[in-house]
């Protein structure tokens, strides 16, 4: 009895450790990029996101090299005709604003992001009343994401929570 008492308290403790999913919170000097798109309507959403995957690689490799909140501010400032390169290319009315941005309340992965005005990239597409995209380029938390391949989600798991799982 004392074993099998034993087996379901170690079966549990693994079972609720398996669960922790990991936070990324923003830190307080970050400094974030939002793309805001024309409509919901499907092209001005699908031209958002191709705008996204041109410009990801790109701010990937202008920011490469930056350590610190100041150089990211200073190479993102430095680099923003390319930027403008890539959306000129889309024949639409734009507006890019590097500065103190609104941001609205957003909750991601189960974690709560306040709404409030942050130092941000901000590309706003056409009207700017659509859906938005937005990630962290300093510390580099997108750029890292973009780097790697498109994997949507990594679970962990034991052979105990399998078997556990298995039976429920």
């Amino acid at each position: 009895m004392k074993k099998l008492i034993v087996i379901l308290f170690l079966i549990t403790l693994v079972v609720c450790v398996s669960k922790n999913e990991s936070e990324v919170l923003i830190p307080s000097d970050a400094i974030r990029f939002r793309i805001i798109g024309s409509s919901n309507n499907i092209e001005d959403q699908q031209i958002k996101y191709e705008i996204k995957n041109e410009i990801e690689p790109v701010l990937a490799s202008i920011l490469s090299n930056s350590q610190t909140h100041d150089d990211t501010k200073e190479l993102i400032n430095e680099n923003m005709y390319k930027l403008e390169t890539i959306i000129d290319k889309y024949n639409i009315p734009y507006n890019i604003n590097y500065g103190n941005n609104y941001f609205p309340e957003k909750t991601y992965k189960g974690i709560h992001y306040a709404e409030g005005n942050y130092e941000s990239l901000v590309i706003t597409l056409g009207e700017g009343i659509g859906d938005n995209w937005w990630c962290v380029l300093f510390p580099p938390l997108c750029l890292l994401e973009a780097s790697e391949a498109n994997y949507d989600e990594i679970t962990y798991t034991t052979y105990i929570k399998e078997i556990i799982d298995k039976f429920s």
